[in-house]
Parts: structure tokens; sequence; C-alpha cells
């Protein structure tokens, strides 16, 4: 689709800055504007670009950003997605897991500080069986019913999601990586198709949760056609949340030798997700933090309004490797308190309360 005409520009305007504003405007652009706008924007259109996304964000969710209680517990993983560091294939992870009342104590040394989200990530591991989920699930439900229940355990079935659901977790997030299928096969082996991908994320949304998708900046074989049409993807799907984050290389998966996606370009894309879907729970993500320091906080002034602390066991956390030099953060206090300290320096508050989709009640 060619790019719409316009009427000239006004003094020290671009055409990016009048797409931003349409993009604002009316929640999408056409493929082509997109790609334009993702290949020609100047550094000042990205800045006008992040101070749009700051205002949306401070218009819908005031000064506020949303601190969520992460507990990753297991990196066994059926799946062998070549990028990732926890891939099945990697046989030089050591592996672990946490049982219940393992995860019951994270839970309960995160309440102590406040945290009203906990988020359940692991690999695809089929030793955590929908029975063992959903008894995880009840028994957090049971102990903490004033608590969110956010669930990031991959790719699974409407009958497996409908009873983790009913069991009590609120949300679900499932990165679909890449909305293009070409390109989605070239990130992970014969097997695993995007198709699946999206219709779990179809029955996430059907049945209920407040549902997550999410992409990587600067994956191997990106192009910007791939960038346009996960915007696309998401404009159409409409997620509760999108976690967005540049693409980090891990040593041990085959494209170890690969850069890394571009921060700059990750920033810009969390301020056209924020204009995209004004009311969305958008992640300023570690992998931010672990590609430049000061990177979280850059993600939250580009219009991110949620950072996930980690209350997982600090013996088992540098385990949990999806990519290199990932961020290891120390004790959850002393960590909660610094997290305070730098979103303060930069004029926000940190918020540990549910902080629910502002379109959803459950």
């Amino acid at each position: 689709m060619p790019l719409r005409q316009t009427e000239p520009l006004a003094p020290g305007r671009t055409r990016s800055t009048d797409l931003v504003d349409e993009l604002a405007a009316n929640g999408r652009l056409a493929h082509d504007e997109l790609v334009a706008l993702i290949t020609g924007a100047t550094q000042a259109d990205r800045e006008y670009a992040r101070r749009r996304a700051a205002a949306a964000a401070q218009e819908h969710f005031g000064n506020r950003v949303f601190v969520r209680g992460l507990i990753e517990f297991s990196n066994h993983c059926r799946q062998d997605c070549l990028y990732c560091g926890i891939r099945k294939g990697n046989r030089e992870a050591e592996r672990y897991r946490l049982d219940a009342d393992q995860i019951l104590d994270c839970c309960a040394q995160g309440y102590a500080l406040g945290y009203r989200t906990f988020v359940l990530q692991s690999g695809e591991d089929a030793w955590y069986t929908t029975d063992v989920v959903v008894d995880i699930v009840s028994r957090i439900r049971a102990a903490y019913p004033d608590c969110a229940i956010t669930l990031s355990i991959g790719e699974r079935g409407r009958e497996a999601y409908q009873r983790f659901f009913d069991a009590g977790a609120d949300r679900y997030l499932l990165r679909h990586e890449t909305a293009t299928p070409e390109h989605y096969a070239r990130l992970h082996p014969a097997g695993q198709a995007l198709s699946t991908r999206l219709e779990c994320l179809r029955e996430l949304k059907e049945i209920g949760f407040q549902t997550g998708a999410g992409f990587m900046v600067g994956s191997p074989f990106q192009t910007p056609d791939h960038l346009a049409a996960d915007l696309e993807l998401l404009a159409d799907l409409r997620p509760h949340m999108v976690g967005i984050g540049p693409f980090l290389p891990h040593h041990q998966t085959p494209f170890g030798d690969r850069p890394a996606g571009d921060v700059d370009l990750t920033l810009f894309l969390l301020s056209l997700v924020r204009l995209m879907l004004p009311t969305v729970l958008l992640p300023s993500t570690t992998a931010l933090g672990t590609a430049r320091a000061g990177g979280r906080e850059q993600g939250i002034q580009a219009g991110a309004n949620v950072l996930m602390l980690n209350l997982s066991p600090q013996d088992q956390r540098a385990k949990y490797l999806l990519y290199d030099n990932k961020a290891v953060t120390g004790e959850v206090a002393e960590m909660t308190h610094a997290v305070q300290r730098s979103l303060e320096r930069i004029g926000y508050t940190m918020v540990v309360d549910r902080g629910d989709h502002p379109e959803v009640a459950r």
C-alpha cells in the first residue's frame, strides 16, 4: 500500500512526526507507513515519539510504575528455540526446578515487601503437568487472595489454560517473538510454528486471561518489514500486556555470535506501542537493563509502566540465563528499595499493588 499523500509539512515537522501523530490518533498505520516510520525516523523524531508516549502513559497511569515479583521456577524446556540459552539442545545449561513450597516461599518474601503480583515463569517443562500447575496456582490463590497471579510457561492446550484460569490465574504472558511465519521458521527448529503460538494467544484471550504478547528487536534475519508486521499483529490482537526487548545472544546457542539488538530502536518501538495501545501494561525489560546501564529507566521514560523484579532464590537465578550477561539482582528487599530510588530520581513512583489493565476487572 503506498504512503498516503499529505499537505506540506509545517515548519519543524517531518513525515515521521505526522505518522507518530496518526498512530496516536488512530491506533494503527498502513504497513508501508510503519516501515517508513521505523526506517526513516531521525533521533529528533524518536524523541518526539518518546515525549508523546510518556504523556500518554502519564494520562492513563500518572507517574506510577507497577512492579511485579518474578519467580523463575524452572529452566528445563522441551523447546529448542535457536536464540534461547535454556533451549533443550543446550547440554551445558545447569538445570533446576523449584517445588511448590519453594515457590510459595518466594511469594511470602515478596508479599512481605508489598508485592501484589506474582509472575511464575519457566521453560516449557513437562514435569509441571497441568495438575501440578493447578495445585501451585490454587495454593497461591488461597494464601494471597488479594494478589494477581501471572503465568509465563509457554504453549499448552486450551483445556490446560482453562484449568489454570479456573484455579485462580489472572494473566498469561506468551511472547509471539515475530509475527512473520518465514522469520519464525528461521528462529526455531522444524516442529515449532507461529500458527501454534498465535492460536494459544487467541485461546488465552477467549478464556478471559489478561494476555501478553511481544517480540524481540534485532533478532537474526529481522527486517523493518518484520517489525511492522509485529506492530500490526499487536494492533489486531490488542493484548493487555506487551513485552519488547532487544535480542541478546547466548554463547551456547546457534546465534551466539550474532550482534545484539539496538537499544535505541527498542526504546522507539516501546513508544510506538504505547501510542498504539495507550492503556497497555508495558514492561521495561531486564534485557534493556542488561544491554545498557540505565536501560530500564530509559524504557520507563519511553512509555513503559511495568518492571519485573526477581523473587527467585538467589542461588538459582544465575541458572535462568536466556542470554549472556543477564543482570542477576541481589537480595530482594535491597533490590526493591534500589529500584524505588532509581524511579524517584526520574520522577516516577513505584507501585506494588496488582496493577490490572484498566479495562479488566477480575
